[in-house]
């Protein structure tokens, strides 16, 4: 078989086949290097150094889940698309190991700047002023990656609980734990709370928690 030719696509394409397997701390030149069958020098033909394979790697995950980007529907209210476009992002990063610490290290993300663009855009289209549609999609966005970012951190483990006394904790913040509790008690997953986040950020304090359909 003959051997492929290296180019970006290539080494981007093995990129995220190695964060899937490591996680972005597995993400080395070296590692890459050694997946391709080549020495770590020549990625830098095509990739001139991490953060560009960083942004590169997000620039991929991203497409995955934003191959087209749509405006809504003249019918369709901005809020209601703005919440699936949150909820695409969210998707788009759950599909990797660390894609959410991989979104919020790269830099000058092309794909995440025509997320925003369209977002903004459409915003202001619905005679949203520039400033408020800017500072409500920057929310949306910065949100929806930091809520990946916890979910993707995972719960606390043994060693993080070793000694740790949840009766006291339960005790010094009774309305945090009620809060809590009262949320999660008709059923409700980390994917409603999610929307329910989301329905506050844009609809405000008046948007109604409850079971999401």
């Amino acid at each position: 078989m003959p051997e492929l030719a290296l180019d970006k696509q290539r080494i981007v394409t093995e990129a995220v086949a190695l964060l899937d397997a490591e996680g972005l701390d597995g993400v080395t030149t070296r590692k890459l290097a050694a997946r391709l069958g080549v020495q770590s020098p020549t990625l830098y033909w095509h990739i001139p150094n991490k953060a560009a394979l960083v942004t590169a790697i997000a620039e991929a995950i991203l497409e995955q889940q934003f191959p087209e980007m749509e405006p809504p529907a003249p019918e369709e209210r901005w809020q209601d698309w703005l919440i699936g476009l949150a909820g695409r992002l969210r998707r788009a990063l759950l599909a990797h190991p660390d894609g959410a610490r991989i979104i919020a290290a790269s830099q000058l993300s092309l794909k995440m700047a025509a997320i925003s663009e369209l977002a903004m855009s459409t915003l202001v289209g619905r005679d949203i002023p520039l400033r408020q549609a800017r500072l409500i999609v920057l929310t949306v966005l910065r949100f929806t990656v930091g809520y990946v970012l916890e979910e993707q951190l995972g719960p606390p483990d043994a060693d993080a609980l070793d000694g740790f006394d949840m009766a006291a904790y339960a005790a010094a913040y009774p309305t945090v734990m009620a809060g809590v509790a009262e949320y999660f008690r008709p059923g409700h997953t980390v994917d409603d709370l999610f929307r329910d986040c989301l329905e506050q950020i844009i609809h405000g304090p008046a948007a109604q928690s409850g079971p999401t359909s």
